[in-house]
């Protein structure tokens, strides 16, 4: 009891001597609270038969029923199978290459080179999702797009890319990559500014050649962010984003490209079906939740590093 209230004090203490810090937080303490937590009050109706004019408080409780409607539904192995092959495809394609970008980035030495290969690298991450997809259906089309025009002109038949469901993936994960890979690699460079010189200089006394500095100067240093960033995104393995899927998603390749994100935009918001979307959702991120702590466990275990 002492020691609760001496702890108590001490956070008084703290919070006065620090308490314009504090008063800068507190917009963003209630933003969070207004558009983060506040809205969680909604999960509720993924348990409920929910009518809009009844509210939430008055709509009938169902329990699980929602949830069991989803597992016996036609569209459940076909959703959870194509959001994680795609997730994971993206983790195992997309996840090394900012890494390896950043270390070709950090051993570049022509300064004037360096900044112009940077700047080129990242100005796709800006380019906007409906933007990217637009120009990939005119590079892709059979009739009059690049790929089909190259193809006749070799005397080959060309084929339609975005009506083949086999072709999907590949198209949405590269596609990404080129977009995002730049960008992404600047949190691996931050790591990497932060190495002390002297690691080098003492590499170099040592002997060391140039791919001995960076395998076990350059990458040792960039294993506990590499870490955090892999732990962070398998808790998005079943969260594939919906905007791009759903701009390239056409009658032909709907078995391929049918991933949750899309499948709750469809039946709950086009076709009203609020308390079923809600709990297909609300499975969706626990799953992810589950999927976190299990991968930082692993991780605390093998490697010491995790996010808590």
């Amino acid at each position: 009891m002492a020691a609760a209230i001496s702890n108590f004090i001490q956070l008084i203490k703290n919070i006065k001597k620090n308490l314009g810090l504090y008063l800068l937080l507190f917009p963003a303490i209630i933003l969070l609270a207004l558009f983060v937590y506040k809205p969680m009050y909604g999960v509720l109706i993924a348990f409920k038969d929910y009518k809009p004019i009844l509210g939430i408080m008055g709509s009938p409780w169902i329990g699980f029923t929602n949830f069991q409607k989803f597992f016996n539904s036609y569209q459940f192995s076909n959703t959870i199978s194509n959001t994680v092959i795609i997730s994971l495809y993206g983790l195992l394609v997309a996840f090394p290459f900012p890494v390896i970008m950043a270390l070709c980035i950090n051993q570049m030495r022509a300064q004037g080179f360096r900044k112009v290969f940077q700047v080129s690298t990242y100005l796709p991450h800006f380019i906007s999702t409906v933007v990217l997809v637009g120009t990939m259906l005119l590079i892709l089309s059979p009739s009059n797009g690049l790929v089909g025009n190259v193809a006749r002109l070799i005397g080959v038949e060309p084929i339609n890319i975005m009506a083949q469901g086999k072709w999907f993936r590949h198209v949405y994960i590269w596609s990404g990559v080129w977009q995002n890979t730049g960008w992404d690699s600047i949190i691996y460079l931050a790591a990497l500014s932060a190495v002390d010189p002297t690691l080098y200089e003492a590499a170099t006394v040592d002997g060391a050649t140039r791919f001995q500095k960076l395998l076990y100067i350059d990458v040792f240093m960039l294993i506990p962010t590499i870490v955090t960033l892999l732990i962070l995104r398998s808790g998005t393995i079943m969260s594939v984003g919906f905007e791009k899927i759903y701009l390239m998603q056409n009658s032909l390749n709907m078995v391929y490209s049918e991933v949750i994100s899309t499948y709750v935009y469809k039946i709950g918001l086009l076709n009203a079906q609020y308390s079923f979307s809600s709990a297909v959702n609300l499975f969706n991120n626990l799953i992810n939740f589950l999927l976190l702590v299990m991968v930082n466990q692993i991780s605390r275990h093998i490697s010491n590093n995790s996010l808590w």
